[in-house]
């Protein structure tokens, strides 16, 4: 009946049941200009009710909740010591069912493979592996719809340089991601 409390074993009141602990994710955080044209392509193409997000780039899709502290702790002196790693955005690239900007750093991917060493041990399957670093514009539509995406933008996409501003942390609850942390690139050398 509604207005009363469920009772447990003992005729004592339960509590809800707990929302499982929400794994962690770790962005590369984009420059603003990047950022809001990222994200005015996500509008124009991503389904409405799927895009919940902001544009961004998946370095980490699942580190242990366990791990705030120490992630925090790491990611605060990686970026506080490392400068803006360079990166360009250098075309589309396919997703099967969406579509994605593709972006080459390898200053990047150096950062990503620092946090990935620190971390040996604790990664999934899928972050054991070196990501395509990307922006996710379009997904979760038909194949054509991709496609016809891909013609669109394809004839008119030139590849842009940019600098990566930092490093996310993100708690993933199924929906939004709820903020955990962020860094700014400050150091002096982005090698």
């Amino acid at each position: 009946m509604r207005g009363e409390s469920r009772v447990g074993a003992g005729g004592a009141p339960s509590s809800p049941p707990k929302a499982p602990p929400a794994p962690l994710i770790v962005t590369a955080e984009l420059p603003p200009d990047v950022l809001a044209w990222g994200d005015a392509l996500r509008r124009a193409h991503y389904p409405p009710e799927r895009n919940h997000l902001e544009a961004h780039v998946t370095l980490f899709h699942a580190f242990a909740p366990s791990l705030v502290p120490e992630l925090k702790r790491y990611l605060a002196q990686l970026a506080g010591g490392h400068g803006r790693p360079a990166a360009r955005l250098t075309g589309l690239m396919p997703l099967g069912r969406g579509t994605a900007l593709a972006i080459d750093s390898p200053g990047m991917l150096a950062v990503r493979e620092r946090i990935a060493e620190h971390f040996h041990g604790a990664l999934t399957a899928q972050d054991s592996r070196p990501p395509r670093l990307h922006i996710t514009i379009q997904n979760k539509v038909t194949r054509e719809a991709a496609r016809e995406l891909q013609r669109e933008l394809g004839a008119n996409l030139e590849p842009r340089a940019f600098a990566f501003a930092g490093l996310g942390l993100h708690l993933y609850r199924g929906g939004p991601w709820e903020a955990a942390g962020r860094w700014s690139f400050r150091g002096s050398s982005a090698a």
